[in-house]
């Protein structure tokens, strides 16, 4: 009876475990983790003991049992497999990246790499996946092991490291990497258009989009990117002056490729509606609801994310998988952290956490404090109206993001012209290169 006491009892003794323990006692799991994440070198066994309680606060007996496992015996390579492979699971891949790298460093087991790579890749830490692969070369297999090595060379930007991993590379035996085969086809394909149109290096933001996903991303945001965001916003309150810069940059983007449609398709959630008809007037084109099979159309959504959640969404976005001729998906505010399961042809920026101008956000109350509003409740029609009429002029930000003119906008899509019409769109799960800088 002692020893289960002894046991029911222990308790992490780092600093910032100690801090992150004291989140679970007031019930805040989703803090403890944020801490978790700046544990640094904390010891595995002390680590597993805040997670295990975490996992079993949030019902996750699968992680709470490995997470037990690997604090009575961390030196057991099963049990930080163990562990690792339910952190991944969970969507807690950066608590399973020090345990795999643990078991890999006891076992050297390619089961053990697959699965500290699948973590590596979930974390954006593309370069540490494709070294941890080069420094167990002699035991990868064709399928997945290289293809992984070409992969993550690439999404880190060593472009010349994933064309030389890439010829070498057999075409699948079997079926179920034909589709990932294809996908880094495109991508090499991507990227050579993209090197013709600009950097490519680890600032090129537009470029690397291109690359990962045919997306042409229409602007920068004018802060941090020299602190690591390269043209990304973490959090925006979005405006209808940027909802109007991003309809002109559409637009051109149109111009450049060539392409005539002939209507505008509402989506059915009421942001997207909102931009729909706003893009109607900036494209002097008529605005019907969406059907699957109409070509020549531009289909505008405001947030795909958002798009999904609408009870009507998830259908039209299936129907979006497979665009026919000439049907050209434009998203506003695209998250870079959490991508929808299709790529637009076109977005405007990239977000962590966005706010609609209309959706009601944070404002300055009556007392000088800081209140929520409520949303707009004004008619579609009419807020669509002030979007048209608002100032696009961008915001000037912090003076470090590089000029970023709407007609750098349109050579770049003249240089990709031919694939980006070719329709090739593929989501992923990832910041490429230029950082994987999250605000948690």
């Amino acid at each position: 009876m002692f020893s289960r006491f002894s046991r029911a009892a222990r308790r992490p003794t780092s600093p910032e475990l100690i801090t992150a323990w004291e989140r679970l006692d007031s019930g805040d799991v989703p803090g403890a983790l944020r801490l978790l994440r700046q544990a640094g070198a904390a010891p595995l066994a002390e680590v597993a003991l805040v997670v295990g309680r975490a996992a079993g606060a949030a019902g996750f007996d699968d992680l709470r049992t490995a997470a037990a496992a690997l604090s009575a015996h961390p030196d057991r390579p099963q049990a930080l497999y163990d562990y690792g492979y339910a952190c991944v699971e969970r969507g807690v891949s950066h608590l399973a990246i020090p345990a795999l790298r643990e078991a890999l460093r006891l076992t050297g087991s390619v089961a053990v790499l697959r699965e500290l790579v699948s973590a590596y890749e979930d974390e954006g830490r593309h370069r540490d996946a494709a070294d941890a692969l080069l420094a167990h070369e002699a035991v990868l297999a064709d399928w997945p092991d290289r293809y992984l090595l070409a992969y993550n060379a690439l999404l880190a930007g060593d472009l010349e490291e994933a064309r030389r991993r890439h010829a070498l590379l057999p075409a699948p035996d079997e079926d179920l990497w034909r589709g990932a085969h294809d996908r880094l086809n495109r991508m090499l394909r991507r990227a050579a258009c993209a090197r013709e149109a600009g950097a490519l290096d680890g600032t090129d933001l537009r470029g690397w989009q291109f690359v990962m996903g045919g997306t042409v991303l229409g602007t920068l945001s004018p802060y941090g990117f020299d602190a690591g965001m390269t043209g990304r916003f973490a959090w925006l309150h979005d405006t209808h002056g940027q909802c109007l810069a991003g309809l002109v940059r559409l637009r051109a983007v149109l111009e450049a490729a060539g392409v005539r449609a002939r209507s505008v398709s509402l989506l059915p959630d009421r942001d997207s509606r909102i931009l729909g008809l706003a893009a109607a007037e900036v494209l002097g084109l008529p605005a019907e609801p969406f059907e699957a099979g109409r070509q020549d159309t531009v289909v505008v959504a405001y947030d795909l994310g958002a798009t999904a959640g609408d009870p009507q969404g998830a259908a039209v976005l299936e129907q979006l998988r497979e665009r026919v001729p000439g049907q050209v998906l434009h998203e506003h505010a695209g998250c870079w952290t959490d991508p929808p399961p299709v790529a637009a042809d076109s977005v405007t920026l990239l977000h962590q956490s966005a706010v609609a101008p209309w959706a009601g956000g944070l404002r300055q109350g009556a007392d000088g404090g800081v209140e929520r509003g409520g949303p707009d409740p004004r008619p579609e029609e009419e807020i669509a109206a002030s979007v048209v009429a608002a100032d696009p002029e961008p915001d000037e930000g912090d003076g470090r993001t590089p000029a970023d003119p709407v007609e750098g906008v349109s050579a770049f899509v003249t240089a990709v012209r031919d694939a980006w019409l070719r329709g090739d769109r593929d989501p992923v799960r990832s910041s490429g290169p230029v950082g994987s800088s999250r605000f948690l």
